[in-house]
């Protein structure tokens, strides 16, 4: 059995990750000690940086469309220059990535002590100004690295719904700055615009091209992004070209509201925190100042930004030698994943301690000039990789979208590279010869002997690059009329819970004469390609295999079994129904809480997004069904549906069915009347013996569990819940499933629309 990968990032999340990744030290850090290099036309230097970076952005995308495979620009240059040169493009991006990532961490930490610098601060906080001192720079970068270090060693999920809030949160902080700052720009700042020369201005494009690395960053996975062929190539193009116009908008505004000289002195690491000190410091709002609050919500930003970056740079910068591991390219021990937090422990630990090591010993500026000298080079390799590609004319290589102007945009972005390393200080240019001495000493000295391929330029191509994803049989599951309910297992689920929601389905689909799907989603953590586990088949997944297979030869229905990798479960089945064109899901849930509920529910995000419909199951199924009993709520939808599987399984089954509604007390005769004969219409639509009773109770809760008691499995409808009004009000269907200890089938119509804020106290007053 093999293991398929889950596309599960769209448009907006390729954006989001892409502009999450560029937005931080380019504008929060770099421009005042860019302006002390190009003077005011360090504008210019933020575009021209992003010209430099579409030849390799357009490269990375056709590339990405071609081989989705996880590993991105390292992938795309081992393969097609060959492992000596995926070897220098690996130890380069990984190298780059740490420095992006030290970047983040030390400069970050300036705007923290800015804060705590400013006049404001005391009278602010004063019952904190007294006790509270603020260690130095560099030790909380290294405070702040050891905390994300052990949140990727332990595997803890980021999400790109996360990514995109933090993502808007910027973009609405600097978009306002920069809608209320830009009216107040100065003229006078932008005389002598070109003081500083072309020197400087280069000089000055070759420091912040740092500010787009992560413009290509979700190459690394590109095999996770849904339709790559035009996701990959437009999120790319939009995420650059929204940042770029975002950072030449603020740069400006920066020039045009604050003095050359107070943006290049001693808080050049901070320069949005001194424009907003500058022009809001003494704002006042309906008598109230602002000023430190204007600061307060720039700083938040800027260490949102800058925090997410130095995070994502651990994450994404310890695949490379784990990449460069598997591939023989590097030391073995690089490889090894932690049997309980399912992550590369050594990778991440190796990767730490570098970026600790950096920050505690390198000047920001050092550190943004080499980090982009190692991105300009795996820039010129990625165009190289490209024309190789496209000219060794492989019957493989067909990407969903080919570069325009090839081969001169790739010999440009080659040139232009070149032209730019060689701009850059000795350090900088030193640097970059080392890596890639380096790197072709380490491959023919370490590498060479330990693997038998080479990259298409030298005319072979290795087993089969073009890698194409498994589509999850989607050729075969093309809609045939059938009935197919999808089973998703999660890796919590025990054999008993899998066995009793394969029994539970296997009369509706015996009855409807269609099939059942059992697929076991594996979630592993960001941390971790998908390719990893999707390789491996653990004592777990053989046993998997063969206790359903066992399961499957006692029942009369056909039963189809598989696995899917992905980092993100709750999408991962989702799309995967609508690609199977599943009819019903049927999982498991766990009894609800009032802080899931805070939190947020995977099975709610399920039921809304799923394109069938729902049932989730609480409680182990007893032995023998005898009587199925559907709780009515007069829904228009679910108790239709709640009735057409009970009638399925009874019939199969031999069981009957009874129904059941809650009315109180001193329900008025014509309420009962009216549910006697909506009864009635529901009994019409069954084809086994129906019994039907009305409960009279002024706790619909407590009297229907004990009318359940005789009943062997109980039929809820649920629906999604809402956090505020759900935290206050529970659902009556999730009390009474927690009441109760019979199998609960919890059921969703994929035609009922999502709850009202209103819902659950109207639920309450009409029926309790």
């Amino acid at each position: 059995m093999t293991k398929d990968l889950e596309r599960d990032l769209g448009l907006f999340a390729v954006i989001a990750i892409s502009m999450g990744a560029m937005i931080g030290s380019g504008i929060f850090i770099l421009p005042g000690i860019a302006m002390a290099e190009a003077g005011p036309a360090v504008i210019l230097a933020f575009v021209i940086a992003a010209i430099l970076v579409v030849p390799a952005a357009l490269s990375i995308a056709e590339l990405g469309t071609a081989m989705p495979e996880a590993g991105g620009d390292y992938i795309f240059i081992e393969r097609g220059l060959g492992p000596s040169f995926g070897t220098i493009a690996g130890l380069g991006t990984w190298l780059m990535l740490m420095l992006k990532g030290s970047l983040a961490l030390y400069g970050g930490m300036f705007y923290i002590d800015f804060v705590y610098s400013l006049p404001t601060w005391e009278l602010a906080v004063p019952l904190l100004e007294s006790t509270l001192s603020i260690p130095g720079v560099r030790a909380l970068g290294i405070t702040f690295a050891l905390l994300f270090i052990a949140i990727n060693l332990i595997g803890v999920k980021q999400t790109g719904g996360i990514q995109s809030i933090m993502v808007v949160i910027m973009l609405v902080i600097l978009g306002v700055f920069i809608a209320a700052t830009i009216i107040q720009v100065d003229g006078a700042n932008y005389e002598s615009f070109f003081s500083e020369g072309l020197d400087g201005i280069f000089g000055a494009t070759a420091l912040v091209l740092v500010s787009y690395a992560g413009v290509t960053k979700v190459a690394a996975v590109a095999e996770e992004i849904e339709n790559p062929g035009r996701n990959l190539p437009l999120g790319l193009l939009l995420s650059l070209i929204i940042t770029a116009v975002i950072y030449a908008l603020l740069v400006f505004v920066l020039v045009g509201v604050v003095d050359g000289d107070a943006l290049t002195g001693e808080n050049e690491n901070v320069p949005m925190g001194v424009a907003t000190e500058i022009v809001y410091g003494d704002a006042v709002l309906g008598g109230v100042s602002i000023g430190f609050f204007a600061v307060a919500a720039i700083v938040f930003a800027a260490l949102l930004a800058l925090v997410s970056t130095a995070n994502a740079g651990i994450l994404t910068a310890s695949r490379y030698p784990l990449a460069l591991s598997r591939d023989d390219l590097f030391l073995k021990k690089f490889e090894y994943i932690h049997p309980r937090f399912s992550t590369p422990f050594v990778a991440i630990l190796t990767t730490g301690a570098i970026i600790i090591f950096i920050v505690a010993t390198q000047e920001v500026d050092e550190i943004a000039k080499m980090a982009g000298a190692f991105q300009i080079l795996v820039y010129i390799l990625v165009c190289g990789a490209l024309i190789a590609f496209r000219e060794r004319d492989l019957e493989w290589y067909d990407p969903d979208f080919h570069t325009p102007g090839y081969p001169w945009v790739q010999l440009f972005g080659i040139a232009s590279g070149i032209f730019i390393i060689a701009q850059m200080d000795t350090q900088e240019i030193v640097g970059s010869i080392v890596i890639v001495i380096f790197g072709f000493v380490w491959f023919k000295f370490y590498a060479e002997d330990k693997i038998d391929r080479e990259g298409v330029a030298k005319g072979l191509a290795r087993r089969q690059a073009g890698k194409q994803f498994v589509e999850d049989t989607e050729q075969q599951l093309a809609d045939d009329g059938t009935y197919e309910i999808l089973i998703p297992i999660r890796q919590d689920v025990s054999r008993e819970q899998e066995d009793a929601l394969i029994q539970m389905a296997a009369p509706i689909v015996s009855r409807r004469g269609g099939r059942i799907r059992v697929v076991r989603f594996d979630e592993v953590p960001d941390q971790v390609p998908l390719d990893i586990p999707a390789e491996e088949l653990s004592e777990t997944d053989l046993e998997f295999e063969e206790r359903t297979d066992e399961l499957v030869r006692y029942l009369e229905v056909p039963v189809e079994v598989g696995e899917i990798v992905s980092h993100d479960t709750r999408h991962a089945v989702v799309n995967f129904a609508e690609r199977t064109g599943a009819d019903l899901v049927l999982a498991r849930r766990e009894a609800t809480s009032r802080l899931g509920t805070l939190f947020g529910r995977d099975t709610d995000w399920i039921m809304e997004h799923a394109p069938c419909d729902v049932v989730f199951v609480q409680h182990e199924q007893r032995i023998g069904i005898d009587e199925i009993a559907i709780v009515t709520d007069r829904s228009p939808f679910n108790d239709p549906l709640k009735v057409e599987l009970a009638d399925a399984m009874a019939d199969v089954l031999g069981a009957r069915v009874r129904f059941l509604f809650a009315v109180g007390e001193d329900a008025p005769d014509e309420l009962t009347e009216t549910i006697e004969d909506y009864h009635a219409e529901l009994d019409d639509l069954c084809t086994v013996p129906v019994e039907s009773a009305i409960v009279r109770t002024d706790d619909a809760v407590s009297g229907l569990s004990m009318e359940l008691e005789s009943s062997d499995v109980v039929m809820l409808s649920t629906m999604t819940h809402r956090r505020l009004p759900d935290l206050l009000i529970e659902q009556r269907s999730d009390r009474l499933a927690a009441a109760i200890e019979q199998p609960t089938m919890l059921v969703h119509s994929k035609e009922t629309r999502r709850g009202s804020f209103l819902r659950p106290i109207l639920e309450r007053l009409l029926f309790e």
